[in-house]
């Protein structure tokens, strides 16, 4: 089982944060700046056990980006974890796996995120 949690956020504190939180818990961490970049480092060969997705980004958002993971074979097995600021009611209107509001509670980051990985 990969051991890879892929980051899909276009804010710089954010992202890092997560990233840094999550390579200290002892996880290997992708960044992607928005859902574009995300899809051409997949296509590229990334691997992930679990993408944490933000929903509000440019220049391909977390929607655009969940209907493009969903057309990928390979791709659509990995599990979605929605982390956003864009309240619950738009949260679930995207299909996904679980979901965070920011900002984020990180035992309960750390607690979905071992559901799909293994540090």
């Amino acid at each position: 089982m990969s051991s890879t949690v892929f980051i899909i956020e276009d804010d710089v504190d954010t992202r890092e944060m997560l990233a840094k939180f999550l390579e200290l818990e002892g996880y290997r961490v992708e960044l992607a700046s928005n859902g574009r970049q995300a899809l051409d480092r997949f296509s590229d060969g990334a691997d992930a056990c679990v993408i944490l997705l933000d929903l509000m980004m440019p220049v391909m958002d977390g929607w655009e980006f969940r209907r493009h993971q969903a057309k990928d074979q390979r791709l659509k097995e990995i599990p979605t974890i929605v982390v956003s600021a864009a309240g619950r009611d738009r949260m679930a209107q995207v299909p996904a796996d679980a979901y965070l509001s920011k900002p984020v509670d990180m035992d309960e980051l750390l607690s979905r995120v071992s559901q799909f990985c293994q540090a």
